[in-house]
């Protein structure tokens, strides 16, 4: 395993800001992984686990330790109880997975189609778009267990799955890094067309398959500006920069008495938590429109949630403008906006 020094980090994530990481190593395998951490042990070092970099934004200053990058690759499938189990690195492109899923004609994670990133950050996320989320298919998280030096597999509801999160985001943050995942997919299944979105673009088109379901998932993101396109400022962003509130039926019910006295509608999805209000909504009617530029950032001409890097940005500039948005909707809907990227070296 080779350790470098000084690396630049802002190249290695989609949205390009940040300083340097004091070191950095990449693994390929368990024993690199095991090998990092040990180095970052004996050196007493913090160390910080990097995945594709698309849900990501980088201190200026840069990461003051060890940022460990994973490269552990390969995607394997085999037949179990009438399913195809799809299993895959951790550093595996999270949408070649499901273009192999595709290929092998598997329902599950169609939807999830041209999400930026990797695979081990799927189940840290409980990654999710256009009617899916990637805990509906996670039959096996294997990791490092920091605690005990061991790799263990961890189960779909010792993964502890919500909305936008996990165990390895809340109460076990730090404790686990991600080899590989095990995703429970269904052979000759059909696609999952229930968000609005993709009922308008498959509209007067009946059975549309797997395929051409992801395709259209692209082309939504691509017009969204949230498909990776090189050359495509719009795209320079760390994806969906805040979660969609979920609140309760009294919260929805003082939020839509505010909508209607502005001749507005406030849209509602209900879940099993309470209901969730589109957080681009709230950005939208606060005034904060798609387009709004503040120096080198700014929001997406086509994408309101995304904050993006118009080129020579600081992370100084993107929490700024952050900030500003959850002002302006604090102010205005009394609603707290939760950021939905990580936040490195801050």
């Amino acid at each position: 395993m080779l350790l470098r020094e000084n690396v630049p980090l802002a190249p290695l994530t989609t949205l390009g800001v940040g300083g340097p990481a004091r070191y950095f190593a990449e693994a390929a395998s368990a024993d690199d992984v095991r090998a990092a951490v040990n180095e970052a042990l004996a050196r007493n070092l913090r160390l910080f686990v990097l995945g594709g970099g698309s849900n990501l934004v980088v201190a200026d200053s840069g990461w003051p330790g060890l940022v460990l990058k994973i490269a552990t690759r390969g995607i394997d499938w085999r037949r179990e109880n009438g399913n195809l189990i799809f299993e895959a690195g951790a550093g595996e492109e999270w949408d070649a997975v499901v273009a192999a899923a595709i290929k092998q004609d598997c329902a599950g994670i169609e939807c999830l189609s041209g999400i930026p990133g990797t695979v081990g950050g799927t189940p840290v996320q409980n990654v999710g778009a256009y009617g899916q989320e990637v805990s509906e298919t996670i039959s096996e998280v294997q990791a490092l267990d920091l605690r005990s030096g061991n790799v263990v597999a961890l189960c779909a509801e010792a993964c502890g799955f919500e909305y936008r999160k996990s165990v390895f985001n809340t109460s076990e943050a730090g404790r686990y890094i991600i080899l590989r995942v095990s995703y429970t997919l269904r052979p000759g299944g059909a696609p999952r067309v229930e968000y609005a979105d993709l009922k308008r673009f498959f509209e007067g088109k009946t059975s549309p398959t797997l395929a051409e379901t992801r395709e259209a998932v692209r082309q939504i993101r691509h017009s969204k500006a949230m498909l990776i396109v090189p050359g495509d400022e719009d795209a320079r962003s760390a994806g969906s920069f805040f979660k969609n509130p979920v609140i309760s039926e009294d919260e929805y019910t003082r939020l839509a008495q505010i909508a209607t006295s502005r001749a507005l509608k406030l849209p509602r999805f209900n879940t099993p938590a309470g209901v969730k209000v589109p957080a681009a909504w709230l950005v939208e009617q606060s005034g904060m429109t798609k387009g709004t530029v503040r120096g080198n950032v700014g929001i997406s001409r086509r994408h309101t949630l995304a904050i993006v890097n118009r080129g020579g940005a600081t992370a100084a500039d993107v929490l700024a403008l952050k900030t500003e948005i959850q002002q302006r909707v604090l102010d205005q809907f009394g609603i707290e906006l939760t950021p939905e990227p990580v936040f490195v070296g801050f």
